[in-house]
């Protein structure tokens, strides 16, 4: 079973279709019977990712919620503090 990246570099290494001259022609219409079985066909191409790999994205992606809510929290309370000084300094005057 190849992983997820050894797929995506024999995608991006396999060639380009050439380039013909001729103008393309029209494509023909897909009954709708057609279109669900190239819709199923494609959707089992798809690699989903396992549980553990959706786990750790999900623990990961939490992390980085709460560090970004510390950030701006401390900065919001830093500008907040900075400004009443300001203010504060001010109205002494």
């Amino acid at each position: 079973m190849k992983t997820r990246a050894a797929r995506a570099k024999a995608a991006a290494v396999a060639p380009a279709p050439a380039a013909s001259s001729a103008p393309a022609a029209p494509k023909k219409r897909t009954s709708p019977v057609k279109f669900a079985q190239e819709v199923r066909a494609e959707a089992r191409k798809i690699t989903w990712t396992s549980r553990q790999e959706t786990w750790i994205t999900s623990v990961m992606v939490f992390i980085m919620v709460a560090l970004a809510g510390l950030f701006f929290f401390g900065t919001d309370s830093a500008l907040g503090w900075l400004v009443a000084q300001v203010l504060k300094f001010a109205n002494a005057g």
